[in-house]
């Protein structure tokens, strides 16, 4: 056995011993696509073991991420903090080696995985990072950012619509340090993929502007060696090598069909594997000496590409220490300092506007001072009023430039955000109307699992679109955005909580950031009694106080019905003479996070409540008690003037009104 296959075979052998102790897991794959990896990390990836966050490195994608044990074992062959123990604890609860990849969990995981096409669409963010990182960076004879991005897919990856959206994007933008391998292994779940999936990749990729090359035999590594250096030669398109490979190679009853695919190989079939690969180990997780210490050859080259780009980036900053010191500040993801001073201040004056008007005009004001902010939007740049007015689009023309066009590519929009998180450098953010939250549902999951900083711009929030009619109208998807674990939604009343919105989502690190904006004009809520609009980072607050003691009865709403709210509160105290508090409940994630006691002083126990919200009420029910009333809609929306459908489902300041009556006499 040569020590090429020496190696191989290890990797094989872990997945394999990997997937059979915990009974479960996927060891097809891994044993088909072992070649690739190897040949991966140990000749071709620019990556440095003893530092997984090294800037400069090239980053590696496993989209199908049910192959997981494949890149689990290269980690831990190349010398990353990955143990044997870890291995060993593959699926099981507390082990940094879950069933797929996670970001953040695992040294070395570049982002979560197993939704299929993700990963790809990840990675397509990635290298839109990098290029736009390097065109705004490097200097002639200084090349500080420049790396490739790897991926691996399969055939699921390719089925999946957001392949399509991802790929098409990254053609068109020819994001030249853009690598992916197609395991092309001809199986899936159910069986042959010529039951489901007849696609010709070949023209596929060539028709959205990629190169397109092939490896025949996976095991040739000199063919592996030959397509990883015809890609990287490659600058001015994406390539992806149609790689082909055999699922459960080795297996002499599981090679090549679908039962290699998810379910442990058995003990006597892994008996039968050592033989037919002359593996002459029988217990398991053996990892002979020769293959570990040439594996580990990683760290070694790792170490002195990472202290090559050190010297580099001395010389880049002695040339260029001003540039040199943003490259630093944007990579470690500090903002620059009083980039807060340039939100601007609304009042009854100039505050008469939609959200989205106002989210407008912020985004332009902090992206004169925060110059990594990064963005664009699905097609609706114009509505979603996301663009930075000073700066030219992406494109290969204008690498540099700041506007993203994603075009109608909702999905793969959010998975490119993810992307753009990941890679760092840059502050991503991401626009469309709310109704096409849908889309990108998936990917937004995947940027809350994460806790990574993306900002969504969802404009067009409710039945005040108006005469789009019910297809554009939201109904239920706040309820669905706030059920997602670690997205923060924030639906601010008028364009000073707007202001304040964005404010927040700038600075919140730990997870993705909804924004949820109004198409129509919504008054400027002037009131003496008004709280600053700063407490919107507490989520919910006193908006607006009763006049003197406690409330009779507290009015709360988000968005655009805060200020029906308020029209209600001045029509009971002065028709009722009834002490009314208004909250602005900007954020449900929000308020629940601060302290009981924070929470009863704004909504008391035991005081009647009305809520209001042109939306399915069934995230509101935390804050209501049995005699509470909750004015929502939990049927589609209509299409008419926006006043009208108001009108229509009772989202008035009279319904307001009377319901709060009917609470309290």
């Amino acid at each position: 056995m040569s020590l090429d296959d020496l190696c191989i075979n290890t990797l094989r052998m872990l997945a394999i011993d990997g997937v059979q102790k915990a009974d479960s897991g996927h060891p097809g794959a891994p044993m088909g696509l072992a070649p690739l990896a190897y040949a991966l990390f140990t000749r071709h990836l620019r990556h440095n073991p003893a530092d997984p966050t090294w800037p400069n490195r090239d980053r590696f994608v496993l989209s199908n991420g049910h192959a997981s044990m494949l890149l689990y074992g290269a980690l831990h062959l190349s010398g990353y903090d990955v143990t044997m123990d870890d291995l060993k604890a593959f699926r099981q609860w507390g082990s940094r080696t879950p069933g797929h990849p996670e970001h953040g969990h695992t040294p070395g995981v570049e982002t979560t995985t197993g939704p299929l096409g993700q990963g790809l669409a990840n990675a397509v963010g990635m290298a839109l990072a990098e290029a736009q990182l390097a065109a705004s960076f490097n200097k002639d004879g200084h090349a500080i950012v420049d790396h490739h991005t790897f991926f691996i897919c399969g055939d699921g990856c390719l089925m999946e619509g957001i392949s399509h959206e991802a790929a098409s994007f990254a053609g068109h933008f020819r994001l030249g340090k853009l690598i992916g391998f197609y395991d092309d292994n001809r199986i899936s779940i159910d069986g042959p993929t010529t039951i489901t999936f007849t696609d010709d990749p070949v023209k596929r990729f060539e028709a959205y502007g990629w190169q397109v090359l092939h490896i025949h035999e996976v095991n040739d590594q000199s063919e592996i060696d030959r397509a990883v250096a015809t890609a990287r030669a490659e600058t001015a398109r994406p390539t992806l090598v149609v790689t082909r490979t055999h699922i459960g190679y080795g297996s002499p009853n599981r090679q090549d069909t679908s039962r290699a695919h998810g379910e442990p190989l058995g003990e006597a079939e892994v008996a039968l594997v050592k033989q037919t690969l002359g593996w002459p180990w029988t217990d398991s997780f053996v990892v002979p000496r020769d293959a570990l210490d040439h594996w580990r050859l990683a760290r070694e080259r790792g170490a002195g590409l990472h202290e090559q780009w050190r010297r580099d980036l001395i010389a880049y900053a002695r040339a260029h220490p001003d540039d040199a010191k943003e490259f630093g500040r944007r990579m470690q993801g500090v903002l620059p300092g009083g980039w807060q001073k340039a939100i601007p201040a609304f009042t009854a004056e100039n505050g008469t506007m939609a959200t989205r008007a106002a989210s407008g005009i912020v985004v332009n004001a902090i992206a004169a001072k925060v110059p990594e902010l990064f963005g664009g939007s699905a097609d609706l740049a114009g509505s979603n009023l996301t663009t930075i007015k000073d700066a030219p689009r992406f494109s290969p023309e204008h690498p540099a430039g700041r506007n993203i066009a994603f075009g109608v590519r909702e999905h793969g929009m959010g998975a490119m955000l993810n992307g753009l998180a990941l890679h760092g450098g840059v502050v991503p953010y991401g626009g469309t109307f709310l109704v096409f939250s849908d889309y990108m549902r998936p990917a937004i999951r995947l940027a809350a699992l994460m806790g990574i900083r993306v900002i969504y711009v969802f404009t067009h929030d409710s039945i005040g679109l108006g005469e789009d009619g019910p297809t554009h109208q939201p109904i239920e998807h706040l309820t669905a955005l706030r059920c997602i674990p670690n997205l923060t939604v924030v639906r601010p009343a008028d364009a000073a909580e707007t202001a304040e919105a964005w404010r927040f989502a700038v600075q919140h690190t730990s997870g993705p950031v909804a924004l949820v904006l109004t198409r129509q004009k919504v008054p400027f809520i002037s009131d003496p009694r008004r709280a600053p609009a700063s407490e919107l980072a507490k989520g919910g607050y006193v908006l607006v106080e009763c006049e003197s003691g406690e409330p009779d009865v507290v009015l709360m709403a988000s968005g655009s019905e805060v200020g029906i709210a308020v029209q209600a509160s001045r029509r009971l105290h002065d028709e009722d003479n009834r002490q009314v508090r208004v909250v602005s409940m900007a954020s449900h994630e929000l308020f629940l996070a601060q302290p009981a006691a924070y929470r009863d002083s704004v909504l008391p126990p035991g005081i009647p409540r009305v809520g209001l919200e042109a939306a399915h009420p069934m995230s509101w029910d935390r804050f209501l008690g049995p005699r509470d009333v909750m004015l929502g809609i939990e049927r589609f929306g209509a299409s008419a003037p926006s006043q009208r459908i108001y009108d229509e489902f009772g989202l008035t300041a009279d319904h307001v009104v009377s319901s709060a009556r009917s609470l309290i006499g």
